[in-house]
């Protein structure tokens, strides 16, 4: 397993680990506060509907969605290239020349993979949640654009971007020897040992599945089976040193279930197939 991150030009070199856990914690906020403008500015171009009625609104809910997330990556561009003196995308080690087309390939097999093991897990009494959204013709296309576009992005730059190194830093400080040398030394290297990498690759697996768990109607072993393709993506994060790769392996991967569902409902005319 590769032990080292792409790291930008020795001149650019920041002088703290990027990112960790408490930069996490800023992304978090940012996130937090877009959602509040999100749905505080969908709820004021609906003045006159009942409030609950458009927090229940499927539609408005995935437009919300799509703000969120584009508020929350501008900010990002904004306060963390002053805060790491490089680039958002270095700092986050997105290295997009990395992310070559086998890795779609690769998330298209994936996916089908995923998809004929989860039909060997026990069938839930009733629809997913998220497979609720799927019955909805107006919605479908509206989804298959948002899942395979903007939301493996924003995922892949929160767990697979700040999450995984993140964790990585912490767990290879808390094995540091309590000594001002080494943890200077430690401090200027973008090197992480091969057990932190592998703790991090669990820990951000495990909450990228339990994240997702309420769309699965928490059916335990189909939120096992995302650990594995979360681990996937973990891998392919580190191997390469880049979240782009990750991003268009976990595209494919999302793109694979709207392809599979488009050809079972003859191009998403007939969703009661489902």
């Amino acid at each position: 397993m590769a032990a080292d991150l792409v790291a930008p030009k020795p001149s650019r070199m920041p002088t703290q680990r990027i990112p960790n856990l408490l930069h996490l914690l800023l992304l978090l906020a940012l996130t937090f506060f877009s959602l509040l403008f999100s749905e505080a500015l969908i709820l004021a171009l609906h003045p006159h509907r009942p409030m609950l009625d458009t927090l229940a609104d499927a539609r408005l809910q995935i437009f919300a969605s799509v703000l969120t997330y584009l508020v929350t990556l501008a900010a990002c561009f904004a306060v963390f290239r002053p805060l790491w003196r490089v680039p958002f995308l270095t700092g986050v080690s997105w290295n997009a020349a990395a992310a070559k087309p086998l890795f779609a390939l690769g998330g298209l097999v994936l996916g089908f993979v995923t998809q004929g093991a989860s039909t060997l897990l026990p069938n839930p009494k009733n629809d997913l949640p998220v497979e609720v959204l799927f019955h909805n013709p107006a919605l479908i296309w509206l989804l298959a654009a948002f899942g395979t576009l903007l939301a493996p992005l924003f995922e892949e730059i929160v767990f697979r971007g700040f999450l995984l190194p993140g964790i990585a830093i912490f767990a290879d400080y808390l094995a540091l020897p309590r000594d001002l040398d080494a943890v200077a030394a430690w401090r200027a290297s973008r090197i992480f040992s091969t057990r932190a990498w592998m703790i991090s690759a669990l820990v951000t697996s495990v909450l990228f599945a339990l994240i997702h768990a309420p769309q699965l109607g928490y059916t335990w072993p189909a939120v096992a089976l995302l650990v594995g393709v979360s681990l996937v993506l973990c891998l392919v994060r580190i191997r390469t040193g880049s979240v782009a790769a990750s991003t268009l392996v976990h595209a494919s991967y999302n793109l694979s279930v709207f392809v599979t569902l488009f050809v079972s409902t003859g191009g998403f005319r007939h969703l009661d197939r489902m």
